[in-house]
């Protein structure tokens, strides 16, 4: 029976993008700014995201304790909001529609690994959630998955596969409960 052997890991053809110098100098504006909660202004984080290539929307709000891998692969629409120690692990594209609600300690992953190779590559996909989506406190999303408009993935549930319009998903992994109705 082979084992795993991670002498052998490979992460081709994942290349983060940027230059050396650019990630480096993320990695500490991210340490600084966003991870922490010494400047809580919104304002800036959206100034220092939209320097490092990210395109940010009108009125979005990111709170404390966010960690943001890359951000010039993350697209964020108007009126989204960022909860307090939310993980945007963006290796690949990530797109966050507008009016987006990413609770507290949410984690969008567009990473894993094979683990039926022995070397355990690195896989990556690209993740969407479409305009309205709600992500609830402690919930996961995983690498490939779609959240289509106005779902939502309820505190500490795990989306494995994607997620229809107007749905209401809880569990681990995570299954469609009921639709949302939303009241005017």
């Amino acid at each position: 029976m082979l084992k795993t052997n991670l002498a052998t890991y490979n992460n081709h053809p994942f290349h983060p993008g940027g230059s050396m110098l650019k990630r480096i100098l993320w990695f500490y504006v991210n340490a600084v700014f966003f991870k922490t909660s010494f400047i809580p202004s919104r304002s800036f984080k959206v100034f220092l995201l939209r320097m490092f290539g990210a395109q940010i929307g009108k009125n979005v709000t990111i709170k404390p304790g966010v960690n943001i891998k890359y951000p010039w692969f993350l697209q964020i629409g108007n009126q989204t909001w960022v909860g307090e120690n939310v993980w945007i692990d963006c290796l690949v594209h990530i797109s966050i529609g507008e009016n987006v609600c990413l609770s507290q300690g949410a984690v969008l992953l567009t990473g894993s690994h094979n683990y039926k190779t022995a070397s355990f590559n690195l896989i990556t996909k690209s993740v969407i959630l479409e305009d309205g989506v709600w992500i609830g406190a402690g919930a996961m999303v995983n690498l490939g998955i779609t959240a289509g408009s106005h779902a939502v993935l309820t505190a500490g549930s795990t989306a494995t596969k994607n997620l229809e319009p107007y749905g209401i998903y809880q569990g681990n992994p995570a299954v469609k409960i009921r639709n949302r109705e939303i009241n005017l």
